[in-house]
C-alpha cells in the first residue's frame, strides 16, 4: 500500500528517530567515495605475511609483532589482499591453519593529508575472517569481531606523528570459531598421543563449506574533512506518479551545519531538492527501481548528492557524499511478495564467496562473470547464502534489479550453548552492523537472520523472538526471515517472522535415490507449514549433487541427469502452489564450492548448476528454459 505524503513522512520520521536511539554501535559505515571534498587510496596488491605457529599460536603477541616491520620478526611471504590466504601457498599447513596470522603493508601518506588538519584520515577493512587487531605504525587502532562486515578506525594523529608520512599497517587475523562465534563452531583437543601428535586439535565446524580466512575485501584509506556527512539513511515511497525519499543525514565533528541535499537523475538532472538533516524529497514523473525482467528499465538509481557547509571559528569545511538511491515499496501479505504493488516471484539462486585460489576474495572478474550468467539463466534474485556479500555485489545489484536476501552469518547455531546470552549479544551487533551497511541499498528487500539453526531447541524461541524483533525495530520497513529445515511442528523462529523459507533435499538427504517421492513430500511439507503459519513461503534450497561429466541413464545419484530431473520434479510442484502462496525458489547452488574434507564430498559441494570454474551443466539449461516459461 502506497502511504499519503503526510503519513509517510511521520512514518520516515518515527524511524530515523528509532535508529538513533537504543543502537549497540556508534557512527555510520557508508561505503568510501571519493568527491570534490574526499579521496580514497585502495591498498589491494601484495601484503607480507606471517603465521604464527607456536603452539600457543600467542607468539606474535608475546614478541610485539605489530612493533616492528614483520619481516624482522621471522620468515614471511608474500599474500595478496583481498583474498583468503589457504590456496595461496602449496603448504597444506597455511590451507588448514588456525589461529592467528599476520599481514603487514607499508606505504606514504600524501603530504597534504599530513600537513592539513583539517583533514580526516580512516583506515578501513573491507571484512576479514574473523577476528582482527590493527595496528598503524605499532599503535592499535581498532579490534573487530566477525567476518563478512567492513571496520574502520581514524588514524589522523597516529600517522602525523611521522612528518614523512611513513605508515606502517599491520593486521593480526583469527579465524578461530567457537561457539559464541557467529558462525559457531569448536575447538577439540586430541589428547591421545598413541594416535595423534603433541598439541594436535581440530576447528569442528557446522556449516558445509570452507573456513576460508583472511582479509577478503579491499583494505583502504580514505578522507573527510573534520565536519564531515556520518551516516545517511532513506526510505523510498510513491503515490501516483510522484516519488518520496524521506532521508535524514547524521553530522559529525560539527555543532551547527547546513546541509543541501539534491536528488539527480541518470542524465544528472535536479529533479528534487531540500535542505536540513532530514526531510522529504518529492519527485514528480518518478522513475521506480524494478527488478530485472519486470520492467523495461530496471534497476533504475537515483543519485542522492548530499553536500555540508560547517565553520568552527578559524575553518571552514566542506562536505560532498553522493549515494546510490533506488526508490521502491516492499510489502508481503500472506500469499504474495510485493515490490512497488506488484507481485513479485523469486526466481533466483543461492550463491557462495567463492573460487579457486582466492578462496573468499574479492574477485572483480568472478563477479562480472555471475552477473552475466545469472543474466543468461534469467534469474531475478539470490539468498546471499551464508553471510553478508561484498558491498560492491550489492551495488551491482542495486544497478543491475537483481533482488537480494541478506542473510547474517549464523549459519550452524546447532549447539544449545550457542544460544546463551554471549552468543545473542553478539548476533545483535552483527544484525545492527548488517543493517547499518545495508539498510540503503534498493536490492535488499529482506533480511535473513540465520540459516538452519537448531530452532527446535527450548532456548530458541526466546533468542529468535529477540533476533528478529531487534532486526524489525532495526529497518521497519523489509520483511524478516530465518531459514528452516525443521519440523513446522516444532519450529520455533517461524512464528515471529514475515515470510517462511524452506530448505529440504527430498530424494536426496531424505530417501535418497527415489525421486518418485518429491512430488508427494514437498506438496505435504506446504500444506502442513502454510496451513499452520498462514503466511507466503520461498523454497530458499533445494537440488542435487552432480559430479561435472557423469551420465547414467536411467539415473542415479551424482550424475547430472539425476540432478537435473530432481529440478524437474520440484518444478512441478512449484508450479502448482505459486497460484496460491509459493512466492519464491532459489536453487541449490549456483555453482560448486569447496568444503571440508570429508567422505560425502569429493573436493568440494557439487551441487551447483555451474561448476566451480562457472562451467554449465544440464541442469543450467533447465533453469534457463524455465525463466523464458515463467
Amino acid at each position: 500500500m502506497c502511504l499519503p505524503v503526510t503519513r509517510q513522512v511521520l512514518r520516515a520520521l518515527w524511524l530515523f528517530a528509532l535508529l538513533d536511539a537504543g543502537l549497540l554501535l556508534d557512527g555510520g559505515m557508508l561505503y568510501p567515495r571519493e568527491s570534490s571534498s574526499r579521496e580514497v587510496k585502495e591498498l589491494s596488491g601484495l601484503w607480507v605475511f606471517r603465521a604464527d605457529r607456536s603452539p600457543s599460536r600467542k607468539q606474535g603477541f608475546d614478541e610485539a609483532w605489530y612493533k616492528q616491520r614483520l619481516e624482522e620478526t621471522g620468515p614471511v611471504i608474500d599474500m595478496p589482499v583481498p583474498a583468503s590466504y589457504n590456496d595461496i601457498t602449496q603448504d597444506p599447513a597455511i590451507r588448514d591453519f588456525i589461529g592467528w596470522v599476520w599481514y603487514e603493508r607499508e606505504l606514504v601518506v600524501p603530504t597534504h593529508w599530513i600537513r592539513d588538519d583539517t583533514i580526516r584520515v580512516v583506515l578501513r577493512v573491507g571484512s576479514a575472517h574473523y577476528n582482527s587487531i590493527v595496528w598503524v605504525n605499532g599503535v592499535s587502532v581498532t579490534q573487530h569481531e566477525g567476518g563478512h562486515l567492513p571496520f574502520e578506525a581514524e588514524v589522523s594523529d597516529v600517522i602525523r606523528k611521522d612528518p614523512t608520512g611513513s605508515c606502517r599497517i599491520t593486521t593480526a587475523v583469527n579465524n578461530t570459531l567457537t561457539l559464541e562465534t557467529l558462525p559457531p563452531g569448536n575447538i577439540q583437543y586430541m589428547n591421545d598421543r598413541t594416535r595423534y601428535p603433541d598439541g594436535f586439535f581440530v576447528q569442528s565446524i557446522y556449516f558445509d563449506f570452507f573456513n576460508y580466512a583472511g582479509i577478503h575485501r579491499p583494505v583502504l584509506l580514505y578522507t573527510t574533512p573534520k565536519a564531515y556527512v556520518d551516516d545517511i539513511t532513506v526510505v523510498t515511497n510513491f503515490s501516483d506518479n510522484t516519488g518520496l525519499v524521506s532521508y535524514i543525514v547524521s553530522v559529525k565533528g560539527a555543532v551547527t551545519a547546513a546541509l543541501k541535499v539534491t536528488l539527480m537523475d541518470k542524465q544528472g538532472h535536479c529533479v528534487a531538492s531540500s535542505n536540513g538533516p532530514f526531510g522529504v524529497l518529492k519527485v514528480q514523473d518518478v522513475k521506480l527501481w524494478w527488478p530485472y525482467l519486470t520492467h523495461e528499465n530496471p534497476g533504475y538509481l537515483y543519485s542522492m548528492e548530499v553536500r555540508l557547509s560547517a565553520a568552527d571559528g578559524r575553518t571552514t569545511y566542506e562536505d560532498v557524499y553522493t549515494l546510490p538511491v533506488g526508490i521502491r515499496t516492499v510489502n508481503v501479505t500472506s500469499t504474495q511478495f510485493l515490490i512497488n504493488n506488484k507481485p513479485f516471484y523469486f526466481h533466483g539462486v543461492n550463491k557462495h564467496e567463492d573460487s579457486d585460489i582466492r578462496g573468499k576474495g574479492l574477485d572483480w572478474p568472478l563477479i562480472v562473470k555471475d552477473f552475466n550468467l545469472l543474466k543468461w539463466l534469467g534469474a531475478n534474485s539470490f539468498r546471499t547464502s551464508h553471510y553478508p556479500y561484498a558491498e560492491e555485489i550489492l551495488q551491482m545489484c542495486d544497478r543491475h534489479g537483481i533482488v537480494v536476501i541478506d542473510e547474517s552469518p549464523a549459519v550452524g547455531i546447532k549447539d544449545i550453548r550457542s544460544f546463551g546470552n554471549a552468543s545473542l549479544s553478539h548476533h545483535l551487533i552483527v544484525m545492527e552492523e548488517l543493517v547499518r551497511r545495508d539498510k540503503n541499498h534498493a536490492s535488499v528487500v529482506m533480511w535473513s537472520v540465520a540459516n538452519e539453526p537448531a530452532s527446535e531447541m527450548p532456548p530458541a524461541d526466546y533468542y529468535f523472538k529477540t533476533v528478529i524483533k531487534h532486526t524489525k525495530d532495526l529497518d521497519p520497513t523489509r520483511p524478516v526471515t530465518f531459514i528452516s529445515s525443521s519440523n513446522f511442528a516444532r519450529d520455533k523462529g517461524v512464528p515471529y517472522v514475515d515470510v517462511i523459507c524452506i530448505n529440504n533435499y527430498f530424494s536426496w538427504y531424505h530417501d535418497p535415490g527415489h525421486l518418485e517421492v518429491i512430488l508427494i513430500q514437498l506438496n505435504t511439507e506446504y500444506e502442513n507449514w502454510h496451513g499452520k503459519y498462514k503466511k507466503p513461503i520461498i523454497q530458499s534450497e533445494y537440488g542435487a549433487d552432480a559430479v561435472p561429466g557423469v551420465h547414467v541413464d536411467p539415473p542415479v545419484m551424482f550424475t547430472e541427469e539425476y540432478q537435473k530431473i530432481v529440478l524437474q520434479n520440484y518444478h512441478k510442484v512449484f508450479d502448482q502452489k505459486r497460484a496460491q502462496y509459493l512466492i519464491g525458489e532459489l536453487i541449490w547452488n549456483f555453482a560448486d564450492f569447496m568444503t571440508t574434507q570429508g567422505v560425502t564430498r569429493v573436493v568440494g559441494n557439487k551441487k551447483g548448476i555451474f561448476t566451480r570454474q562457472r562451467q554449465p551443466k544440464a541442469a543450467a539449461f533447465v533453469l534457463k528454459e524455465r525463466k523464458k516459461l515463467s
